[in-house]
């Protein structure tokens, strides 16, 4: 019982640490939208959470760990679930300046990962006050 509340709780955590990202990437494009050859980039969030999550996409490395070869030596190890693959966006009007940021479509993008990552901490909000209840019960 206990590893399927891990697991959901992990599910939650990557998809909000995948949201904050792609909040960071199109809040970068927004501030670059007069920046000269500047590219709009963005990540495809269902690609990367079923990466994340270990469902399919491209293959993780495996986890590595430091043999020791004396008792000094400080243990280490290192977990593959880096950033998410950040692609370019094809504007549908190109700038003469290289820039290809579109407000319009930056500002739609923002406002829908906002509402997202609202639902998001609001349904996990509510598995935690379930949880609860039933704990006190």
């Amino acid at each position: 019982m206990i590893d399927r509340i891990g697991k959901d709780f992990e599910f939650y955590q990557k998809a909000l640490a995948l949201r904050q990202q792609r909040q960071e990437i199109l809040a970068s494009n927004i501030a670059n939208t007069d920046t000269p050859n500047y590219k709009a980039r963005d990540i495809d969030f269902n690609a990367t959470l079923r990466e994340a999550m270990g469902e399919g996409g491209l293959p993780r490395l495996p986890d590595t760990s430091l043999t020791l070869t004396s008792a000094r030596h400080i243990p280490a190890s290192a977990h593959t679930s880096g950033p998410a693959q950040e692609l370019y966006r094809v504007p549908s009007q190109p700038s003469l300046d290289g820039n290809t940021v579109e407000m319009d479509t930056e500002r739609t993008q923002f406002a829908d990962n906002t509402m997202r990552y609202q639902t998001d901490l609001q349904i996990l909000n509510g598995r935690i006050k379930s949880l609860l209840a039933v704990i006190q019960q």
